[in-house]
Parts: structure tokens; C-alpha cells; sequence
């Protein structure tokens, strides 16, 4: 097959392949989704263009994205699928540094250096992961949160085919995020073949991961836009804040009843 049309084959499957991957890499896990607030959000002022997508995105997942995905999880064991996102987390690690360092994480951007270099040599070009077993464990980092670290709001909501959910500032850090990555420069003159392959199976490998997860999430959803909208928004602040709760968030102890002696105390659930 020439170049050019195994490009554009490439691409065309990678349409569909994101789409519904979302809201992110976070949620792709199989554990049972946090507690979700279906309520009306005042900002998502392109709510009927934003549904019209998301259907979309269903559609093409239900033809093609998971049924690739799913075959992918039952054929490929864990341990292949492991060194794919190995493989996959190890390449994207210059954008991580460099939003690393764009933040002024330095402790953190030493931890994604050294994680980069012992697992592109020991873990033999990122296959494998040693550095996790070293006290390193893997974080992510894009523009979209270095944005947000200095105070730049999301902006509206957007849902787009492809990216899925992609606010403004997230959407701009993705496309800065482009001129960090390697692979950039390496096929700036050059056919796209590779950077889209890492796009189809980096999409793939997400949707296999959380095959449970969106499943549950559509079965017990009362409006399933509007929850993917409001995890997507609470797995975000949580990325911006690397983890880190707001204590100033919960409520005043004077407000809170301990004394065990009250009939009708009710009780602490964490």
C-alpha cells in the first residue's frame, strides 16, 4: 500500500478511535466510578451542539472502538498490554517535563528525567517500568493544567469528535502540547504513519482499560452526557491539583456532631 493512502487509513480510523476514550486516561481503569452530580451546569452554553457529538462518538464506539478494544483486551495478555502503555506513558514523557518545569515542579521534573532515562535503558526502550519499583511512579502533566496552574479558566464547555471533551484551555494545551513531543520534528516533512499509529493505539489501549468503567458509567448514568461532562471536570481538578485535597473545602468542626452520646448522631463514613 503506498504511503500516502495507508496515511490517510491511519487517519480515518483514528476519527473514531478517541472518540469515546473519554474523558481521559484517568477515568480508564476498572473501578467503580465516583458519585456523580447529573445537575444542570450553568457553563456549557453549546450544550445541544456538545450532545450531537457525544451521540456521535457513542455511535462510533459501539461500531468500531470497542468491539477493536474489546478483541484487543481478550487476545492480547496483560503483560503485552502492560509494555504497550509502558511504551506509550515512556514517549510522551518529554511533554510531561517540560509542563513539569513550566509549573515549577522541579521535584516532579526530576522524577519524570529519571524515570525517562532508566526505563528507555533498563526497561529496554520503555517496555517495561523499573523506575515504579525504584520509588518513581509514573504522573502526567499537559499545558491544559500548566494553563490552570497559573489561573487561566476552563472556559466553556466543548465536546468535539476525536478529543471528546476539549474546553478551551484544554483544547490549547493540546495543540501546544504538540510542539513539546519529539515525534513533532522528527516527521514534521515526513508522512504521518507513525505519530498517528501511537494516536490509534494509544486509543485503543485506553478504551480496553476501561471497558468495565463506561460501561457502569452509561448503565447507572440518569443523563450519560451529563455525567461524562461533570467526571471529566472532577478528574481534571484533581490533575491540577496533582492529588492534593483542599482542606479549606471541608466543612468547619464546629459544624460537626461527635458526641457519641447524641440518639441520633449520624454516623462518619469516609
Amino acid at each position: 500500500m503506498p504511503t500516502a493512502i495507508r496515511s490517510l487509513a491511519l487517519a480515518a480510523i483514528a476519527i473514531v478511535v478517541i472518540a469515546a476514550a473519554s474523558p481521559r486516561a484517568a477515568m480508564a481503569q476498572d473501578a467503580p466510578p465516583p458519585a456523580v452530580d447529573n445537575g444542570v451546569d450553568e457553563n456549557d452554553p453549546l450544550e445541544p451542539m456538545n450532545r450531537y457529538f457525544f451521540e456521535l462518538n457513542k455511535f462510533f464506539d459501539t461500531i468500531l472502538l470497542k468491539p477493536v478494544a474489546t478483541w484487543y483486551d481478550g487476545v492480547v495478555p496483560e503483560p503485552g498490554r502492560d509494555g504497550v502503555r509502558n511504551f506509550l506513558d515512556n514517549l510522551r514523557s518529554p511533554v510531561i517535563l517540560a509542563n513539569d518545569m513550566l509549573q515549577g515542579e522541579w521535584e516532579r521534573a526530576g522524577t519524570t528525567a529519571s524515570r525517562f532515562g532508566i526505563n528507555t535503558t533498563v526497561g529496554v526502550l520503555g517496555l517495561f517500568d523499573p523506575a515504579s519499583g525504584w520509588g518513581m511512579p509514573q504522573h502526567s502533566e499537559d499545558f491544559g493544567q500548566t494553563l490552570a496552574v497559573y489561573g487561566t479558566g476552563e472556559g466553556a464547555y466543548l465536546y468535539l469528535p476525536v478529543l471528546g471533551p476539549a474546553p478551551p484551555r484544554d483544547l490549547t494545551g493540546f495543540f501546544v502540547d504538540q510542539f513539546f513531543d519529539p515525534l513533532t520534528y522528527i516527521y514534521w516533512d515526513k508522512p504521518k504513519t507513525v505519530p498517528t499509529a501511537r494516536f490509534v493505539v494509544n486509543g485503543i489501549d485506553q478504551r480496553a482499560r476501561s471497558l468495565k468503567t463506561l460501561d457502569q458509567i452509561e448503565r447507572t448514568s440518569v443523563d450519560h452526557y451529563a455525567t461524562i461532562r461533570n467526571l471529566y471536570r472532577q478528574i481534571r481538578a484533581n490533575e491540577i491539583a496533582n492529588g492534593q485535597r483542599d482542606f479549606d473545602d471541608l466543612p468547619d468542626i464546629e459544624n460537626l456532631n461527635f458526641d457519641t452520646n447524641e440518639p441520633n448522631t449520624p454516623s462518619m463514613r469516609f
